[in-house]
């Protein structure tokens, strides 16, 4: 198992970004709706609703309310979910060449959620980053 580094430099040199196939959905869902056979990604609840993320075909036959269609893009650095910076680092990367960004922490990585037609330009501005390492 890796251990997870707080190291700002040694983040972005090992970003390793990776571009999902296909569109996934953001969708807001009243509390206490059967999630059975979404399988989204991810939820949140929030007091206006519960937000869940999944394969844009699934809210779709669902007929969900898509509010965002985006490309996924996981890095796979395994970073400390109490590193500083890194977020910063590529949200003003991302920023920059303007594109907006969702994103989701997970244990071991974080998942960022850019427009749909943005996914390949923000894969290669994130390979960008991590070539230029911090520097």
């Amino acid at each position: 198992m890796n251990i997870p580094s707080s190291d700002l430099n040694h983040l972005l040199r090992t970003l390793d970004p990776v571009l999902h196939e296909g569109v996934y959905a953001f969708a807001s869902l009243p509390a206490g709706t059967d999630l059975r056979g979404l399988e989204p990604l991810a939820t949140f609840q929030e007091d206006e609703g519960l937000t869940v993320v999944l394969k844009e075909g699934a809210a779709l036959a669902r007929q969900l309310p898509v509010l965002f269609r985006a490309a996924w893009i996981t890095l796979r650095v395994h970073s400390d979910l109490q590193a500083v910076g890194l977020t910063a680092a590529f949200s003003q990367a991302l920023a920059e060449a303007r594109i907006s960004c969702n994103i989701l922490a997970g244990a071991h990585h974080d998942h960022l959620f850019v427009p749909v037609e943005e996914g390949p330009r923000a894969l290669s501005v994130l390979r960008e980053l991590q070539r230029r390492g911090g520097a």
